[in-house]
């Protein structure tokens, strides 16, 4: 009888997580209560009581962290993405018993789910059998490089076709502008080392000087648009073969051939990979590199040999160029290196001489040979997203709490007058924009000073305002700001040709199909953020469980890291860097457990 009563409540609390809209019961609405139709919610709830009935599994307690953490992720999230708040988890007391009870119900939700994964990966062995005479198999296995940039670029051919020239965003299309001489917005963030050089390194400079050097190259030939074609054509290259590239090294691994051959489907008809080729945004060939830097951190923790000259080489110019290519590639960098020093002491020495010259290269380049071509850093105010828009919040909700000495700290940075109508919550960039480029380093201390009597005064805004710009990352029901595939021109009036050709109705089509992908069922997981952060948490955490090497995870920890302080909440390129690395790490993991378990 107990048990029975258990599996109700266990029922009931995993129809509330499923089923019950939260808004509703904040605004005591039980007539719209439930998201679907009574008779289908009766089936449902009998078929959940039949599931749970025969769950009698032993639960770890990584599984048991797991499912608490992916559980706050829910409730918070859900209330972030109908509020902008926390109010519909903790506004009035019937919200916080129902958002208990969902808690709970998500709980046993994701520990039935773990579990069930956990016994799955504990008998894991790899099988590769294929039938016998299978010549693509048998020919993918052989060449898997070739043939897999062979599928990957047929398959990318009609986007290529299709939006010829390249995609243009306002970013790339910035970088251009700077590089032709253009005065742009850029140059208003700071107090230019010499006004008349208008590139700056608010985007990294080395990308906007290939960008705008292949299109000057097109100028050159007579044909601009052509140049622009250049720049897809060098990222298309850079990208598919890096992609093809973790085809054979998860073949090398051995990784399940039907998982390999799933990864090259995703990699040819996903179209976040095919439309990004042709984005001209310095985040994908970053991203390339990044899903090199993985293999090559994973080939370092599980050799036991010393690296060779050759290796070192390679390896030190892909960190060099990772560097290059974004400006927080530094910190990938860096933190995965102090991890290899800590964990590695075969090579310590090797990885500490690297620690070093890394450091000393992004000093020497960001602060003597940029400054010497009188190339001006980007603004400080870049990385100060999160305690900008704690403050914003804090002004809009909170302002009754300042002194007059906080207000007039906050203005000489931020322009208190305006700041709480510039405030919005899933993005910084309305709030930095009016920032103080003029601000002495005693303003900013200032300023801090005043942040940190809100912080004392109300804590809860300064999380609000945290957890707003930031829940879709670990949310799985968020998504926005997904692809570019509009034709965006700000060029034209500025001499500089770029359009697109007379497909618009093929353009279309595969727009309509991007649009709608991270939406099917299942499948639009691929590329739903919010899964993705928690597949790559999920990963860490049975490993370190299972007491197995994670430095092989740090680059894209670290870049899950950037994110929460990025400027956009829930941004795509911002999390390429793990979501394209995913179907390797999941083979880097099947590798490492498979090792665990023989």
């Amino acid at each position: 009888m107990k048990k029975t009563i258990i599996n109700i409540l266990k029922t009931i609390a995993v129809s509330f997580a499923l089923f019950v809209n939260i808004e509703s019961v904040y605004k005591i609405d039980f007539k719209n209560m439930f998201n679907i139709q009574i008779v289908q919610l009766a089936i449902m709830i009998v078929l959940i009581y039949y599931v749970l009935k025969k769950d009698n599994n032993k639960k770890y307690l990584s599984i048991k962290i797991l499912s608490c953490l992916f559980s706050l992720f829910f409730v918070i999230g859900e209330s972030y993405r109908l509020t902008n708040s926390i109010k519909y988890v903790l506004g009035n007391y019937l919200s916080i018993i129902s958002s208990i009870i969902i808690f709970i119900g998500y709980y046993i939700i994701f520990s039935f789910i773990l579990y069930k994964i956990y016994k799955f990966l504990s008998n894991y062995k790899p099988n590769n059998n294929i039938k016998k005479n299978n010549k693509i198999i048998e020919l993918f296995k052989k060449y898997p490089f070739i043939f897999s940039l062979i599928v990957i670029l047929f398959g990318w051919l009609i986007y290529i076709i299709a939006f010829y020239p390249a995609i243009l965003s306002p970013d790339p299309s910035f970088q251009i502008k700077q590089f032709f001489g253009i005065q742009t917005k850029y140059m208003n963030y700071i107090i230019p080392i010499d006004s008349s050089v208008t590139i700056t390194n608010h985007h990294p400079v080395f990308h906007t000087i290939i960008l705008g050097g292949l299109v000057k190259i097109g100028e050159f030939l007579g044909n601009t648009n052509f140049g622009f074609f250049l720049y897809s054509l060098l990222q298309i290259i850079i990208l598919s073969t890096t992609l093809a590239y973790t085809i054979k090294f998860m073949i090398k691994l051995n990784t399940p051939i039907k998982f390999v051959i799933l990864t090259l489907i995703i990699y040819t008809f996903t179209p976040v990979y095919a439309l990004y080729s042709i984005s001209a945004v310095k985040d994908v060939i970053f991203t390339s590199f990044i899903i090199l830097f993985n293999i090559y951190v994973f080939n370092i923790c599980t050799s036991s040999d010393k690296m060779n000259i050759s290796k070192i080489i390679q390896f030190t110019i892909l960190m060099i160029l990772i560097i290059l290519f974004r400006n927080n590639g530094i910190y990938v960098i860096l933190i995965t290196l102090l991890s290899l020093i800590i964990t590695n002491i075969k090579n310590r020495k090797l990885f500490i001489i690297l620690l070093l010259l890394m450091f000393g290269f992004n000093y020497s380049y960001n602060k003597i040979l940029l400054p010497y071509f009188k190339i001006s850093p980007g603004s400080v105010r870049e990385a100060l997203s999160i305690p900008f828009q704690q403050t914003a919040r804090y002004v809009k909700y909170n302002s009754d709490l300042l002194s007059k000495d906080e207000e007039k700290a906050i203005d000489k940075v931020l322009n208190i007058e305006t700041l709480a109508d510039r405030y919005k919550p899933e993005i910084s960039d309305p709030v930095k924009n009016e920032y103080n480029k003029y601000a002495t380093t005693n303003d900013l201390k200032n300023y801090f000073s005043s942040w940190f009597k809100g912080l004392l005064k109300s804590p809860d805004t300064y999380i609000e305002a945290t957890l707003n710009n930031t829940y879709g990352y670990f949310y799985p029901n968020k998504t926005r700001w997904y692809v570019y595939y509009d034709y965006y021109n700000i060029l034209d009036s500025d001499g500089i040709e770029y359009h697109y050709n007379k497909l618009s109705n093929l353009r279309k089509i595969l727009s309509n199909y991007a649009v709608i992908f991270p939406y099917i069922p299942l499948i639009g997981l691929i590329v739903n953020i919010g899964f993705n952060t928690l597949l790559l948490i999920f990963i860490t955490t049975y490993l370190i469980a299972k007491k197995k090497n994670i430095i092989f995870l740090i680059p894209s920890l670290v870049s899950l890291l950037v994110c929460f302080a990025s400027p956009v909440n829930a941004y795509f390129r911002y999390a390429m860097p793990y979501i394209f690395s995913m179907q390797v790490l999941i083979s880097m993991f099947l590798y490492t457990i498979n090792t665990n378990n023989k």
